[in-house]
């Protein structure tokens, strides 16, 4: 499979694109968690997302300091970036992170109705990894 991984640049710029990522965090009880998240990327920089600490999601990914996290486009041709990495938890803030987030995936209107009137938690975090493995298929590249 590999004529189908894409490049260093190829697989970035699919990250940076607006997909709803589904990541999975693991945990010692049973199965990992997987979840659809909102999250941001710039290419060269780290990927990042934002929960509650408070929630399962939150609790688990402060014991387990690392998650994968996979995009997909489901349309023809199918392509998808998976990362995985070790993670860092930081305080989140509204007007420098969930703004512009909600922004990202609702659009300017959308993005700043849900940032006002949306209970987003009680223990805001920001969650920070930098990709460190790195899986990719483009099936655009069959020819």
């Amino acid at each position: 499979m590999g004529e189908l991984q894409m490049s260093s640049v190829e697989r970035e710029a699919f990250l940076a694109d607006v997909h709803v990522g589904v990541m999975s965090i693991e945990r010692n009880d049973g199965p990992p968690l997987t979840v659809p998240v909102w999250y941001d990327y710039q290419p060269g920089g780290d990927l990042w997302l934002l929960t509650d600490g408070r929630s399962l999601k939150g609790r688990l990914l402060a014991a387990a300091g690392r998650f994968s996290l996979c995009a997909q486009e489901e349309g023809q041709p199918y392509r998808y970036v998976s990362v995985e990495g070790s993670s860092e938890i930081t305080t989140s803030d509204v007007e420098s992170d969930l703004r512009p987030m909600a922004r990202r995936y609702l659009g300017d209107e959308f993005g700043d109705l849900y940032t006002d009137n949306v209970d987003h938690g009680n223990e805001p975090i920001k969650v920070t990894m930098s990709p460190q493995r790195w899986f990719t298929v483009d099936y655009g590249k069959m020819g």
